[in-house]
């Protein structure tokens, strides 16, 4: 597999775009994950993060997005989420890249007032259509688990009772390690995703609350989870997610440990050469 970077990990720590994305590369990364908003960045921005990447050789993998109005009541609010999701697919698209990663909300009022069936339904219809969408630009979309009490998918069983029923080829999961443990989700239990998964994220975390560390300084015990993502075979990407850094002025130090840490993980898992 190879090994990317989701480029918030620049951003948070206030480094201009071109500079994490050459410094992306510098570091030794295969490709790198983009963390952006298509109705927030102007065209020169776009344009930049393209020109670069290319430049590099460092292809776009996935695009990001969050998008917890596709489940909200009120139906404008959904039309203008949906329309949203559609300009990062289109984004997807001209960065060449092979998925959009997309992140659900979560039920709203306690699970209370409106019956979850019914915001679990508007999320399967909306990411039906997503998906007919993403399959027009020959592009896969991956959900993602988060690991929340209220998240629609906080569960693997949760994912693939979601997958299976928008039913199409084009909707699979994204596969977060950290966000696994977080969840309670033993590593025997990725065998469930297996002709589902097609894009993954590697963190650490302190076992109790979120946090995107670089793997090695939390509580993660890899070596299970890498060896059942093997057994998976999935042709894809692992992108290493970062939150934010104790010393943004140490960023580039903070990221080479994470690459370096992750690496090492892979190459002992048989997952990647080093």
């Amino acid at each position: 597999m190879k090994l990317g970077l989701i480029n918030s990990a620049w951003a948070q720590a206030g480094r201009e775009t071109a500079w994490g994305i050459r410094k992306t590369k510098e570091l030794g990364f295969d490709c790198i994950d983009i963390f952006t908003d298509p109705l927030s960045i102007d065209i020169r921005e776009r344009q930049l993060i393209r020109r670069e990447c290319n430049r590099l050789d460092l292809p776009v993998v996935s695009v990001c997005c969050v998008a917890v109005g596709l489940i909200d009541f009120n139906p404008s609010v959904r039309n203008f989420h949906l329309d949203r999701v559609k300009a990062y697919l289109d984004l997807c698209y001209e960065y060449e890249a092979e998925n959009l990663l997309l992140v659900l909300g979560e039920y709203i009022w306690n699970r209370e007032v409106i019956p979850p069936a019914e915001q679990w339904q508007l999320a399967v219809d909306a990411c039906r259509e997503l998906a007919d969408y993403a399959e027009q630009l020959h592009l896969k979309i991956a959900m993602e688990l988060e690991p929340f009490p209220l998240s629609l998918l906080n569960s693997i069983d949760e994912m693939v009772r979601f997958i299976d029923e928008v039913n199409h080829p084009a909707l699979r999961a994204n596969i977060d390690i950290s966000h696994l443990l977080l969840a309670n989700q033993k590593p025997e239990q990725l065998q469930k995703l297996k002709g589902k998964a097609i894009h993954v994220h590697i963190s650490d975390c302190d076992g109790k609350v979120h946090g995107d560390l670089p793997p090695g300084m939390g509580v993660v015990d890899f070596p299970p989870y890498l060896q059942e993502l093997k057994n998976l075979n999935i042709d894809g990407t692992i992108s290493i997610e970062l939150e934010f850094s104790p010393d943004p002025d140490a960023i580039e130090q903070w990221v080479r440990q994470a690459y370096l840490s992750t690496s090492e993980l892979l190459a002992q898992a048989g997952l990647r050469n080093p």
